[in-house]
């Protein structure tokens, strides 16, 4: 029996947009950068599930997202609020999967769908279409079949990751992963994030690029490239369309972490400025000298950045919460 390929012809326009995102994430500095700035990944993970929420109409906004995510009580719709607890569950999940295990998907779509959705975790066992209105302009593959689909779509990628760039396999995936529209719903949150998952596990630096927020931006012609990728009979356009979203997202990151950066290395020298080579001094002789009271202020901007640099040790590096703690430059 011949194996399901879906139809993607490669374009030159896809190889040109693929070896330019590849450039840009070496300037990322293989991951370093993003992995020194946990407030800057956590800001992409809270931008990436509120926009993604947001494509499907939740109302909340992203300071109340931050918060529901935070902790804190929010008023807003009960639904909405335990849809952005589901979320943030379920990309916390992005390490602990494989993108190739159909259960894996299945469990994830379980959380995503928490207390919101009848038939979480499972395929859908209902016709399901996509209408303007009371217009239908799409009508999904029949419910019988979602399995099948599945299994073939999830064939497809264990046989072709090693030979096809991640960027345009998961771009494939995530198209005809929304045709088969295998959920009652959640297919498109799902779609955003298993495209995530699959490059993730290809470079971690994808875990935190806030994709979804750049989709949002573009939303309406994300939804035309999918239609025209239904009418086309191939997911060119919707790959096109991806990776013009993570060439832009990149130099948006790009930009961002260069400015944090920037702001990192003020901090850094003026604690190295106090500091004296080998001379071990405790949090509180540290921060009097830099005239700081806040320890949170201090460890986040000085202390912790200087450590993770390498530029700062702690005098007892197996308890790094003991009383008797000291830190020398080095």
């Amino acid at each position: 029996m011949e194996k399901y390929t879906p139809p993607f012809p490669i374009t030159n326009k896809m190889l040109d947009l693929v070896a330019t995102i590849m450039e840009k994430i070496g300037k990322l500095d293989n991951y370093n950068s993003l992995n020194k700035m946990p407030t800057l990944r956590r800001n992409n993970r809270i931008n990436s599930i509120h926009s993604s929420l947001a494509i499907e109409a939740n109302s909340l906004s992203l300071n109340q997202v931050k918060d529901i995510i935070n902790g804190k009580m929010v008023l807003g719709p009960q639904k909405e609020i335990q849809e952005v607890k589901n979320a943030y569950k379920a990309y916390e999940m992005i390490k602990e999967v494989s993108p190739y295990s159909i259960k894996d998907l299945l469990k994830v779509h379980g959380v995503m769908t928490y207390l919101t959705l009848d038939e979480s975790g499972i395929f859908r066992s209902s016709a399901e279409g996509v209408f303007d209105g009371e217009k239908c302009i799409f009508m999904a593959p029949p419910q019988d079949r979602v399995p099948g689909l599945m299994e073939e779509l999830f064939d497809f990628m264990k046989r072709e990751k090693n030979n096809i760039n991640p960027l345009i396999l998961s771009s494939i995936f995530h198209y005809e992963f929304v045709f088969i529209h295998p959920f009652t719903d959640g297919n498109g949150r799902m779609a955003r994030l298993w495209q995530t998952v699959i490059l993730s596990n290809y470079k971690e630096v994808f875990e935190y690029l806030p994709i979804e927020n750049q989709i949002k931006k573009y939303q309406e012609e994300y939804y035309n490239s999918i239609a025209h990728c239904h009418i086309n009979g191939n997911s060119n356009e919707f790959i096109e369309f991806m990776l013009k979203m993570f060439d832009e997202v990149l130099n948006e990151i790009i930009s961002s972490t260069s400015q944090a950066l920037t702001q990192n290395n003020v901090y850094l020298v003026k604690l190295l400025g106090v500091m004296d080579n080998n001379i071990p001094m405790t949090a509180n002789q540290i921060m009097e000298k830099l005239n700081i009271k806040s320890k949170e202020t201090f460890r986040a901007n000085y202390l912790d950045p200087a450590i993770n640099e390498g530029l700062v040790k702690m005098t007892i590096p197996d308890k790094p919460t003991s009383k008797n703690q000291m830190y020398y430059k080095v």
